[in-house]
């Protein structure tokens, strides 16, 4: 499946040129009810999400990617406000996991006789890929990570480039001010990789193609 890792210009570029994708932790995560998408107002259930949801982000990690790069929420929120580029990796469909936006809070009664260990633990698993709604722009899917089973610099995570996450793309915003040639010398190294810019569309609130900068085949 293609999909796209959108970041700041300084970070893609440095992705490029180590091969590799920077591993979120979800403490770090921009939405303060990652793994937390359920009614808590019970005391020990309360308790007992946040100590997972601790224990979680001690333990694993995940790469955060969308189907699309063509929405402006995604440009401003997580590129630069449009100056930043979104990287286009092939990765197996098996190994991304859809994102479920909900409305409302999950709500499980904690002690109630149908509420059973599994139950529970079935509500922990979802609530891994699941957000409220007003995140829907970001059609997001996940790759969840074991840290231990990933390499670790200055106390951040990565995952290297390889068979299973292949770059594809690489479209700069509509208000980055790196050459687009300039980036395309920067990937001559990995084959198939298409480098474009992107502008503000002129008939609907979108993000699309700079025709002007697809590159000639001589």
């Amino acid at each position: 499946m293609r999909v796209y890792n959108l970041t700041t210009s300084q970070f893609a570029l440095s992705n490029i040129a180590l091969r590799r994708l920077k591993v979120a932790r979800f403490n770090d995560l921009n939405d303060p009810f990652e793994l937390l998408a359920v009614d808590v107002a019970e005391v020990d259930l309360r308790v007992g999400i946040r100590a997972k949801k601790e224990q979680i982000n001690l333990t694993e990690g995940l790469l955060c990617f969308s189907r699309t790069w063509r929405s402006p929420l995604l440009w401003s929120h997580y590129a630069d406000k449009h100056r930043g580029i979104a990287l286009g990796f092939d990765v197996p469909d098996q190994l991304l996991v859809p994102v479920h936006y909900i409305q409302g809070l999950h709500r499980v009664k904690i002690l109630a006789k149908e509420t059973t260990q599994s139950t529970i633990d079935n509500l922990l698993e979802r609530l891994r890929y699941t957000k409220f709604d007003g995140w829907s722009y970001e059609d997001e899917l996940r790759q969840f990570f074991k840290l231990e089973e990933l390499s670790r610099q200055s106390g951040l995570h990565f995952v290297p480039f390889s068979d299973t996450l292949v770059l594809r793309e690489v479209i700069l915003g509509p208000r980055c001010d790196i050459p687009v040639d300039a980036v395309r010398t920067l990937v001559e190294y990995f084959p198939g990789v298409r480098v474009t810019q992107a502008r503000i569309a002129y008939s609907k609130f979108g993000v699309v193609e700079d025709k002007r900068f697809r590159k000639v085949k001589s």
